[in-house]
């Protein structure tokens, strides 16, 4: 089950003005499952969005970064499950456009007015029949409280829909703001490792909605890992559909910060939860690196931690095997580092010192703290004023299940 994590209610997923979704049952890969999703944009939403930095990425990644650049007023999104669309080459190019194509003509809007987004099993060509079938249905339950639905129907390998909301003031008018993402397996970034999707119905312009998302991104998808294996899928967009009435929000504007805070909340929340329910995951560990030289250096040497298998599988079994994250920390990748300077601690408890066991450590002590469900490591490197946060989960036997039964 989910590291305390559960399934948001649907009251608590707030609609937002100009914005609607609906789902359908197309059978895409497995029978009665949601598996279509279809959200529809009011007429001059801004959208913006960033993507995996995988070279395999797949072809509704390619046709998304297109459509964006073309700055043609995106209208609607289609997501499906169950099929990445990912190393199909021209053929998955063109399975996603008729995709594309099918959903504007229902809508009577632009083919290069619509996002299409995959996720599933790479190196298998999109069912664009099924997929294209599902759309009316889609289309018949759109409706702007439909987030929790919405969200069931781009799960995979999930346990649990992941999604929230935020209400704020901005300039005199209540703004809201909602997101969902999933993703479990195959979760590393660069980008966000996942699907995700935040909108608000606040006013803002182009250039602060990718200000905000750069800046959201890069304090949340960007700080979690479950398995160091980055998708060929992952999409975050962000979409603005002016509808709250207040004055619009400009990047040096003073509502600006506000807003870009309250989208990173809703952000860190999302990917956090993916990490929670990391596939198998019993443990959610944070892995906190101060006072480096570098923000970049401090993220080497937590990805480092949070990567190794032999410091997972410890962490799963509750064992304080704590020399292997003192390995890890050694094959970072900072050359220079000095280990009879840093300290390492597991939670509260000191555990290393001056390149060796701390003196004042017990054993029952990291025991103690490794049998909680939510663990803080945290490396002091003392040679500099950087820090940097990721969040990871643990390697449990049903990773290894979840993962040699993903196709059948």
């Amino acid at each position: 089950m989910p590291v305390k994590l559960a399934a948001p209610l649907a009251s608590s997923l707030l609609p937002v003005k100009g914005v609607e979704l609906g789902y359908a049952e197309a059978h895409v890969r497995k029978p009665n499952r949601k598996d279509v999703l279809v959200i529809k944009l009011v007429e001059g939403s801004r959208v913006t969005g960033v993507f995996t930095k995988n070279r395999f990425c797949a072809a509704p990644v390619v046709l998304c970064k297109d459509f964006l650049a073309q700055e043609a007023g995106i209208r609607a999104l289609l997501v499906n499950t169950g099929c990445a669309n990912a190393g199909t080459g021209e053929d998955g190019l063109k399975r996603a456009q008729q995709s594309c194509d099918a959903l504007a003509n229902l809508l009577n809007i632009n083919a290069n007015q619509v996002l299409p987004f995959s996720t599933g099993v790479i190196l298998e060509p999109l069912p664009v029949d099924k997929v294209v079938a599902g759309l009316p249905a889609a289309i018949a339950n759109l409706k702007e409280d439909n987030w929790l639905n919405a969200a069931e129907s781009i799960m995979t390998t999930d346990i649990v829909a992941k999604g929230t909301s935020r209400r704020l003031d901005i300039n005199g008018k209540q703004v809201t703001i909602t997101g969902m993402s999933k993703g479990s397996g195959m979760i590393h970034p660069n980008m966000a490792t996942m699907l995700g999707y935040i909108a608000t119905d606040a006013a803002v312009s182009q250039v602060a909605l990718e200000s905000m998302i750069q800046y959201a991104v890069n304090k949340s998808f960007n700080c979690i890992t479950v398995d160091g294996d980055t998708s060929t899928n992952d999409s975050l967009i962000l979409m603005a559909t002016n509808q709250a009435g207040n004055a619009e929000v400009k990047e040096n504007s003073a509502d600006y910060i506000a807003l870009r805070d309250a989208f990173t909340e809703v952000a860190i929340e999302l990917a956090q939860a993916i990490v929670r329910d990391g596939e198998g995951a019993t443990k959610f560990m944070s892995i906190v690196v101060e006072r480096g030289q570098s923000e970049e250096e401090c993220r080497k040497v937590a990805y480092a931690i949070a990567h190794s298998p032999l410091v997972k599988t410890a962490f799963f079994a509750s064992d304080p095997n704590l020399g292997r994250i003192l390995a890890a920390i050694g094959y970072a990748g900072v050359d220079d580092l000095d280990v009879n300077t840093l300290d390492l601690y597991l939670g509260d408890v000191l555990v290393a010192e001056k390149g060796g066991r701390a003196a004042s450590y017990v054993e029952e002590q990291g025991s103690a703290v490794m049998s909680e469900s939510d663990i803080l490591v945290r490396v002091v490197l003392n040679r500099g004023d950087a820090s940097a946060t990721i969040w990871t989960c643990d390697f449990s036997y049903d990773y290894v299940k979840i993962n040699a039964d993903y196709r059948s």
